[in-house]
């Protein structure tokens, strides 16, 4: 197929009605898994996002002939659950104004609070001119679609930049996430707090075993669909747990058909207790990368949260030379226990006039919070700097 050959949008309605090749050629080997047409697929196959849940399938996508060149995953929603880049506030703002915040069109994944490419682009081709063409599509389609506003979530940090550039408001929030600047192992982690930080660390990881909890990881030929179920099992107690904020978004189902089709992807670290699995982490690993997903325990014990989803896992990355852990949105209870504040993106448009400029006069605010709230969280790390005296770095 000629380079100048037409292009064509279109808007599908399912993330089935493109090949899962055709799709993952865009995305690439090395891309968060939240992209992929497996990830996606699951959350929709399994009744998970679906305009009966609120997440209504509308993903651009750029083709010249056949071929499928450039796209964004994208979904018409009825309410602001699942995001994690909170818009409350702002669908209040509407109503006062007697405005109709939803639908509003989200160009991200559902439930999937990690930063990850939301411009796909096949190799070869004229990047810029299609990552415009996504962004004018986006507008396009959300207009046409009787949407209040645009929001791309989680884009990557020259993603944000380009639409703010074509005149979207930006918004940087934070996350927490731990990273690894060449740890030979754990004790090298725990060399960087003070004294009676690393006895507090200890104490928390070693509470563990003198309960009498052996806390492993299963992944790759030994997961298996019992291992699904309750990773499921386990995601649904924390969500009930949690009260009226706690909605159960995700299906059994969904787990069952992630852990079937991203073997290679997928972990679940597990907490047994007298024979029993108490408590479990659902994550999702790449070479580079640990991301912490869902969580859940069957019984409470003193810092099993913190052993199960974050001190176990830090080692493992240690261990496998990944350099990032994302353990997912909120929890300050991690800055304390080394994970770092990390700048998160999103890019919003609303296309009443009088809400975008409050949006945007908020977003001011908030921006003038955010070097201070930065320097108060890296205050309460207390991290020294790596290399520390005598440590050198690591190599290989």
């Amino acid at each position: 197929m000629a380079a100048d050959a037409p292009l064509r949008i279109r808007m599908l309605e399912s993330i089935t009605d493109v090949p899962a090749s055709a799709w993952d050629a865009l995305v690439g080997p090395d891309a968060p898994p939240f992209i992929r047409h497996a990830w996606l697929s699951a959350m929709e196959e399994s009744g998970s996002a679906q305009p009966e849940t609120g997440w209504e399938p509308q993903h651009l996508t750029i083709w010249r002939g056949k071929n499928l060149v450039a796209a964004s995953p994208a979904y018409r929603k009825n309410h602001s659950m699942g995001e994690y880049i909170y818009d409350f506030s702002w669908a209040s703002a509407a109503e006062r104004l007697g405005i109709e915040y939803y639908p509003k069109l989200v160009v991200g994944a559902p439930l999937s609070p990690a930063t990850s490419p939301r411009f796909l682009i096949a190799p070869g081709e004229d990047v810029p001119t299609l990552r415009l063409a996504l962004i004018q599509a986006a507008l396009e389609s959300a207009r046409e679609g009787g949407c209040s506003s645009v929001h791309f979530l989680y884009p990557r940090e020259d993603e944000a930049e380009l639409l703010e550039q074509q005149g979207l408001a930006r918004r940087i929030t934070l996350q927490f996430h731990w990273k690894n600047p060449g740890y030979r192992n754990y004790d090298d982690y725990l060399a960087r707090f003070d004294s009676k930080r690393r006895s507090q660390l200890k104490r928390e990881r070693g509470a563990a075993a003198n309960q009498g909890i052996l806390i492993r990881t299963v992944r790759g030929q030994e997961l298996g669909p019992e291992h699904a179920r309750r990773a499921f099992r386990f995601y649904e107690a924390t969500c009930e747990s949690r009260g009226p904020w706690g909605q159960v978004q995700l299906t059994e189902d969904f787990f069952v058909r992630a852990f079937r089709s991203l073997p290679e992807t997928v972990e679940l670290v597990q907490a047994e207790h007298k024979g029993k699995v108490i408590a479990g982490a659902f994550n999702l690993a790449t070479p580079e990368r640990l991301y912490g997903r869902y969580w859940g325990c069957f019984e409470e014990h003193p810092f099993l949260h913190f052993h199960v989803c974050l001190y176990h896992s830090v080692d493992e990355c240690i261990q496998a030379g990944r350099k990032v852990f994302e353990p997912g949105a909120g929890g300050e209870h991690k800055i304390a226990r080394g994970f770092e504040p990390t700048a998160v993106h999103s890019a919003h448009l609303l296309f009443d006039k009088t809400l975008d400029r409050a949006v945007r006069d908020f977003l001011r605010r908030e921006h003038a919070h955010l070097q201070p709230a930065i320097e108060q969280a890296e205050d309460l790390a207390g991290l020294k700097p790596w290399p520390l005296p005598g440590q050198g770095r690591a190599t290989g």
